[in-house]
């Protein structure tokens, strides 16, 4: 479990193919202080730590998790965000985050609001990935309050200091990024489908 509050960029320093998976080498500050079989939110995905060395790590994405995110898209010199799972008794500064990506979003719009950014983001409808006005919503790993919500689109406003600590000072439109609904309203819309479990 995440909360969707970044601790730190990382950048990517090396892929390597392996078959249908991608090994992902990242530098980062955080390389120190993780071990082997940790888990770590890049850009939201969760994924687990196979290797270490003096200020890098390694994870392995599979051939769904490159299918189902933007990770896929990472080049050498990649920023991505990361975040170290949560712990008991830790405070919970954004909301509920799995590190589980629901699907691929489009930045289609770019505010500067003077002080803020409004960005804005489309997204492919499904009866179980909806967004309220004042909900929650996590993109590319980032814990973030839904501003405007309409069919397949929704937007979120940034604060500088999230701007600066985090890849949307790079998003321009087209950027694809990594969503994460919210897990209660998933539950929710499921429920009034009528789905139920044996």
């Amino acid at each position: 479990m995440f909360t969707g509050i970044i601790e730190t960029p990382g950048i990517v320093t090396r892929l390597e193919k392996d078959q249908t998976n991608l090994n992902i080498t990242i530098q980062s500050p955080l390389a120190q202080e993780l071990k082997v079989d940790q888990s770590l939110a890049h850009n939201g995905v969760c994924l687990t730590v196979v290797s270490l060395a003096a200020d890098t790590y390694t994870v392995t994405a599979i051939e769904e998790t490159l299918q189902r995110s933007n990770l896929g898209d990472l080049k050498e010199g990649s920023a991505v965000n990361l975040e170290r799972a949560m712990t008991l008794g830790a405070r919970l500064d954004g909301h509920i985050v799995q590190g589980h990506v629901d699907q691929v979003g489009v930045c289609t719009e770019v505010e500067d609001l003077e002080g803020s950014w409004k960005f804005h983001f489309r997204y492919d409808m499904h009866p179980s990935r909806i967004t309220i006005e004042k909900g929650s919503i996590t993109v590319d790993g980032v814990s973030l309050t839904v501003v405007d919500s309409g069919p397949g689109t929704f937007s979120v406003a940034i604060i500088p200091y999230t701007y600066e600590h985090t890849r949307f000072r790079e998003y321009e439109v087209g950027s694809r990024v990594n969503l994460e609904f919210d897990m209660i309203g998933k539950y929710v819309a499921r429920l009034m489908q009528g789905y139920t479990t044996p």
